[in-house]
């Protein structure tokens, strides 16, 4: 199957199917972070503030973490070259600095912000599919995809770039039917999202759902880096995604263990974020 990329044209403006799901990943989250303040009766408008907080820190995080392992400066005023992890690393920074200007403890905002993170996480992926970036290896699954005209096409030449071995004589410019990775993720990360939104009522403390978050994406990201066409293995067989999904399995477990203690996540509610009740009429 061949699969090109979306780009709805506006005029001379063209917008791409990336940043298209990019926009719904960030409205979506800030919707069902929404949801759990009404749910909990808190001020939903904290929702839009963290959203906010995560573009403008994801944004700058992601162009960051790219420059810093390509080396390719120029990239900090292209539209492209964004790195999932440096996104989230500058937006929990960035996050927690919104936090910390409502008052708002850490753990609530782990707590509040775990589904959300899934299943933005699962809707950019999609936005990767789109512009047929991030595919896999070469495999001949039925549902393999070929991407001729991918960021980079999944032509053999780029395949052999990122150290795939062909035969002998290999025509360079053959499109190659590859893992459709990005739809991997997206599936496992929406099933994520709905494990995660199930157990929002958990009777463990505040921030034990964030635990299970970090775990459940350093596995998914770790297992599927496998099947990733990559050119970053520099710690043996494994990849710089893989070297930082450990990180990220080993901090879930360690706050799991810190909050596998009876509690209930709504009793971490922050007081700054709880309706101001009427003032009292002045009589005369």
């Amino acid at each position: 199957m061949n699969v090109y990329p979306f780009t709805l044209k506006l005029g001379p403006l063209a917008i791409t199917g990336y940043g298209i799901m990019m926009m719904v990943a960030f409205l979506m989250g800030g919707w069902v972070m929404q949801l759990e303040l009404r749910r909990r009766r808190l001020d939903e408008e904290f929702a839009a503030d963290i959203v906010i907080a995560a573009v403008i820190g994801g944004l700058i995080g992601a162009k960051i973490w790219y420059v810093l392992i390509t080396g390719q400066w120029g990239a900090l005023l292209s539209r492209g070259g964004l790195v999932w992890y440096g996104g989230f690393f500058g937006g929990v920074v960035a996050v927690l600095l919104a936090g910390w200007r409502k008052r708002v403890p850490m753990t609530f905002l782990f707590e509040l912000t775990a589904p959300a993170l899934a299943l933005g996480y699962a809707l950019g992926r999609v936005g990767c599919f789109l512009v047929n970036d991030d595919y896999g290896l070469p495999t001949n699954l039925p549902w393999a995809m070929k991407f001729p005209q991918g960021l980079p096409p999944s032509s053999a030449g780029e395949l052999m770039r990122a150290g795939v071995t062909f035969p002998g004589g290999t025509d360079p410019n053959l499109i190659v039917a590859v893992h459709p990775t990005q739809l991997y993720e997206t599936v496992i990360m929406l099933a994520a999202f709905a494990w995660l939104w199930q157990r929002r009522a958990h009777m463990h403390a505040t921030g034990w759902l964030f635990g299970i978050y970090l775990v459940w994406a350093g596995v998914e990201r770790f297992l599927v880096e496998f099947v990733r066409a990559k050119d970053d293995r520099i710690f043996g067989p494994l990849t710089l995604a893989q070297v930082t999904s450990i990180g990220l399995i080993l901090g879930g477990a360690y706050i799991l263990k810190r909050f596998d203690r009876p509690g209930a996540a709504d009793t971490g509610a922050p007081e700054s974020l709880r309706p101001k009740a009427p003032a009292a009429a002045v009589s005369k």
